[in-house]
């Protein structure tokens, strides 16, 4: 039998240096793999693309194919971009058996692709594979989750001991694994998927702009039978937010509210999606009381509740409008 082949694809958005240098982490841990590694810039519009393409060259990372830069030629965000390397496929064509995708402030230990590379060739009913992340200051990175849930919702945003040993089971963040385990989602920050399972299930949804795609894409490998497995032994340094300024952010992003209730609706349907936001404001409600009776910091985003409330009412109101659109174009009143 031959080996696997290995295609990488490495996201670009507005850091082109910080993306050269995870590029060479790639190649040194890509080193006696049958794999080959796209660049893609994601439509940065700030000369990344020409300053990536050229230091390939420049160092000769691009001969036979095995290092290519590419443009996105639109930012539909992370899993639209991630797409584009998916579908670019090989330099000769075809398909490789597995995709590999790491962000741009990633830097792989040399062993850690190979890591997940074995792990899913000796584990078929593994369809993805992710890594250990920890952060500069070699703190570990939460990345493993349970998927989303009304009773998650509650938990997370009334933030309340007594509640969250009773909602355990249910709350979305997962210990951080201290040996490889089965877990429902993966940050895509190290994620290698076997492309089998991406051929029946499909590529990432590009209606999420940024925010619950990989939730989505495991979820639909969970539903048709594959695992995602956390690796712990594949271990990856790992900045964090350097391409969407997160750490800075004063508030929320509408993108994120977008993201998910797309997540809800699709999912589980618009009656639910509904259900989760309303336990989410009730306990988002009663944290906020207890820190004002005893004078505590909410550490929530300032009118994060306000602005999820009318952000959920005018998609509800959008939907009902288009409802009625279409019922009136599928019957057009006839004059006498």
């Amino acid at each position: 039998m031959s080996d696997p082949r290995l295609l990488t694809i490495l996201l670009n958005y507005k850091t082109p240096e910080m993306t050269l240098r995870a590029a060479e982490a790639v190649r040194a841990a890509m080193e006696g793999i049958d794999g080959e590694m796209i660049i893609v810039d994601n439509d940065s519009k700030d000369g990344s693309f020409e300053e990536i393409l050229g230091q390939v060259t420049k160092l000769g990372w691009d001969k036979d194919g095995l290092v290519r830069v590419i443009q996105s030629g639109h930012n539909g965000g992370f899993g639209a971009g991630n797409n584009v390397g998916i579908r670019s496929g090989l330099s000769d064509g075809t398909r490789p058996d597995y995709l590999y995708i790491v962000n741009s402030d990633a830097f792989p230990a040399p062993n850690a692709i190979r890591l997940l590379l074995d792990h899913l060739e000796a584990t078929p009913k593994a369809g993805f594979a992710g890594s250990y992340i920890y952060g500069e200051d070699g703190d570990p990175h939460l990345t493993s989750f349970r998927f989303p849930s009304i009773a998650s919702e509650f938990e997370g945003a009334i933030n309340f001991g007594p509640v969250s040993r009773l909602l355990a089971d249910k709350a979305v963040p997962v210990a951080i694994p201290t040996e490889t385990q089965p877990v429902d989602w993966l940050a895509g920050a190290s994620l290698m998927m076997r492309e089998s399972v991406l051929s029946e299930i499909g590529v990432f949804d590009e209606k999420f702009f940024l925010y619950f795609e990989e939730t989505d894409l495991c979820r639909r490998a969970a539903q048709a039978g594959y695992r995602t497995d956390y690796v712990r032994s594949s271990e990856v340094m790992h900045i964090g937010s350097a391409s969407t300024g997160m750490k800075t952010w004063k508030r929320v992003p509408e993108y994120w509210y977008d993201s998910r209730l797309h997540y809800f609706v699709k999912n589980h349907g618009a009656l639910y999606a509904s259900a989760a936001t309303f336990v989410h404001l009730l306990g988002g409600f009663l944290h906020w009381l207890r820190c004002l009776i005893t004078r505590k910091d909410r550490g929530v985003s300032p009118y994060f509740l306000s602005t999820l409330l009318w952000h959920d009412l005018r998609a509800f109101f959008r939907a009902v409008l288009n409802l009625n659109k279409r019922a009136d174009t599928a019957n057009p009143v006839v004059g006498e």
